[in-house]
């Protein structure tokens, strides 16, 4: 009897119109680069998101590595705490668009959708 396997999840989940998004971002930039996701104090719940891309030569080494078929998001321990589990989206609606983040970690958003606290 074989057991069956089941896919990893990673720390921080990308939907795969998400991923389109940044890869048309990154190729717009023409380079290969990476995205960081971490958060920061501010915003109107406390914590912010923040998102970014980043050359490969500027990942420190206890950052965390999630590697989506060739495109990596790199994340920083201390963010990765307030980021396990979360996953990003992205909505091309006309009202409320862009990308979005879905955190189990957060006990409230704000009406934006850009900041959470704990």
């Amino acid at each position: 009897m074989t057991q069956a396997t089941q896919p990893q999840q990673k720390g921080i989940q990308l939907t795969e119109k998400a991923l389109q998004h940044v890869l048309a971002l990154r190729n717009q930039q023409g380079q290969d680069l990476y995205l960081r996701v971490g958060v920061r104090q501010g915003g109107c719940s406390g914590m912010s998101y923040m998102m970014d891309f980043e050359d490969a030569s500027k990942v420190r080494d206890n950052d965390e590595i999630f590697n989506y078929d060739g495109f990596k998001i790199v994340c920083d321990p201390k963010s990765l705490l307030y980021l396990y589990g979360m996953v990003l989206d992205y909505s091309d609606a006309m009202i409320g668009g862009g990308f979005q983040f879905t955190n189990p970690n957060a006990n409230q958003t704000c009406g934006c959708g850009k900041s959470f606290g704990v």
